[in-house]
């Protein structure tokens, strides 16, 4: 007869299969059985965050390097508190496995009050998941469980969350149940009349400009290929480091700087490649791009959802793009004197945004010096990450510069500590403020006690900076409810056994970066801006927005 296992141990096992290297979580009385079966096989990693919504959050960070992450949370407000960080792994379209737990199938959806329980938790997580599974038998378990990490890691990537009650989680399954990892549904073969059309479409265009979002972060080596070739490249901040900021050909990521704006309007046809055209980067969708328009997707429900396309081609990015960049021989598009005019417009763009961000610039400048090319940016919604950490500083490759997409504060910390677990070997910088931070602050004792290869940068404000710039320029200048009592983060840190520096002057920005960097794992460098001045930020770039 088979071996006898417990669906918790079968979860183990599966994941093992799956090369999981790490899960993030909190143990509960409703999740347990699957955590002692980790523990007591010692092949994955734990990572015992210090809420929910932290440990997904690790989990989306770590799931955009290795392809899956992999978070463990309670049922009833366990699950709840994960929602937030579900969301954005919605939006940046990350390869996540859900796990939570679920009080006893006799007891679901009774409404008996029993302990974790909530209404109809499968919903929410429905509403904040790419899919969401309930597994109501015992051998079904592991045959769910591969359906939901296949969905996870298939294009669009996205969370997945799986509900499991507890007595199946306990109960005893034939250990054959557990069988090889499943690969993910592959995209149909690149029909090769669709990329001549498309060939024949830019070869025809004097000018093309290539938009670049998250769906082509694979795409490096052909987008290379096709800006050598000429073609104008400017990305999203997701996609920032799919084509380097010092190649002829981008523009980076200074979608609403007139300069760029000049540029990218002498342009004459325009591909999108895996891109929402977000608000933010659109100014709510009133950007002008060129024409003819030819979207590149792999999910049929993007097709002119946020402009109006010509042409919609359902497709992966890397796969299309590397076709077309196959075509190209040698220069097709451009010149040396386009090359320059290109280069002057991001040139005016850095100097107009250094200027704007005025002493912080030189934090900027410091970072990149001190921080090896190798190095990851983790950037939380803050001023400084809006300004200076998401198009001023460098980005070489892809995924070195990542953040919060779906706008949300407070993931900046626990997005830079699944990083950094994910990345071993690479230096972390995690780039916060005092506002965003205090909704995770626990998470410090999770970075000092994982000891992640993270250096916080928190730039102390003493509120939400954001917001009084918006109040400032769209509520005639009144300030309400901004103003935060913080911490001495410097202190803090201390206390909880890491090393901490304070910054007071911008003439210090050099050499506590390049000390705090210089040392491995954890860190943190506290910023007092008031006492070094402020910065000045009014939100979104958008055409109206009160």
């Amino acid at each position: 007869m088979s071996e006898m296992i417990t669906v918790g141990e079968a979860i183990a096992r599966t994941l093992e299969q799956y090369q999981v290297e790490a899960i993030y979580g909190v143990i509960s009385i409703h999740n347990l059985p699957i955590a002692d079966a980790v523990g007591q096989r010692g092949n994955i990693r734990f990572v015992p965050a210090r809420g929910e919504a932290g440990s997904v959050t690790m989990a989306d960070a770590h799931g955009r390097f290795s392809g899956l992450g992999v978070a463990l949370t309670s049922t009833g407000a366990g699950a709840g508190n994960a929602v937030g960080a579900l969301v954005e792994a919605m939006n940046a379209c990350t390869p996540l496995l859900h796990l939570t737990g679920q009080v006893e199938k006799a007891w679901l959806d009774a409404d008996t009050g029993f302990i974790h329980e909530t209404r109809d938790q499968l919903t929410f997580l429905k509403a904040s998941s790419k899919r969401a599974y309930r597994i109501s038998n015992a051998n079904q378990a592991m045959a769910i469980l591969n359906k939901a990490i296949q969905e996870a890691q298939t294009p669009p990537c996205g969370p997945v969350s799986v509900e499991i009650p507890i007595d199946i989680q306990g109960a005893k399954i034939p250990a054959s149940l557990v069988t090889a990892a499943v690969r993910p549904a592959t995209p149909a073969a690149m029909d090769a009349a669709i990329v001549d059309a498309l060939w024949a479409q830019l070869k025809q265009a004097k000018q093309p400009l290539l938009w670049l979002g998250g769906g082509a972060l694979e795409s490096a080596a052909a987008v290379k290929k096709l800006a050598d070739a000429g073609v104008t490249v400017i990305s999203s901040t997701h996609a920032r480091g799919v084509l380097a900021d010092n190649h002829r050909a981008s523009l980076r990521a200074f979608h609403n700087s007139p300069s760029v704006e000049a540029i990218m309007a002498r342009c004459d046809f325009t591909l999108v490649a895996g891109s929402r055209l977000r608000s933010n980067e659109t100014r709510s969708w009133t950007l002008t791009l060129p024409e003819p328009r030819v979207q590149v997707d792999i999910d049929p429900a993007a097709a002119s959802r946020n402009y109006l396309m010509d042409q919609t081609i359902i497709a992966d990015c890397s796969t299309l793009l590397s076709a077309l960049a196959a075509k190209a021989q040698g220069r097709e598009w451009g010149n040396s004197a386009w090359d320059e005019q290109v280069q002057q417009a991001v040139v005016a763009a850095e100097q107009a945004l250094r200027e704007q961000c005025g002493a912080y610039a030189g934090l900027n400048d410091a970072i990149e010096h001190a921080l090896p090319d190798d190095g990851i940016l983790v950037r939380d919604i803050t001023v400084s990450g809006s300004l200076w950490g998401s198009r001023l500083f460098r980005a070489h490759q892809p995924l070195k510069n990542i953040h919060s997409l779906a706008g949300a504060i407070g993931m900046g910390l626990p997005m830079a500590i699944g990083a950094a677990i994910a990345n071993p070997q690479h230096k972390v910088v995690g780039l916060v403020g005092d506002g965003g931070l205090s909704l995770n602050l626990g998470e410090l004792a999770t970075l000092a006690q994982e000891k992640a290869n993270v250096t916080l940068l928190i730039m102390n404000d003493g509120g939400y900076g954001v917001m009084r710039g918006i109040q400032d320029k769209y509520f005639g200048g009144r300030q309400y409810y901004n103003e935060l009592h913080t911490p001495d983060f410097t202190a803090l840190a201390q206390a909880i056994g890491l090393q901490a520096w304070t910054v007071s002057r911008a003439e210090d920005f050099q050499a506590a970066m390049t000390e705090a960097l210089a040392m491995p794992g954890p860190s943190v460098v506290e910023v007092r801006m008031g006492e070094i001045g402020a910065l000045r930020f009014a939100g979104p770039p958008q055409k109206t927005l009160y």
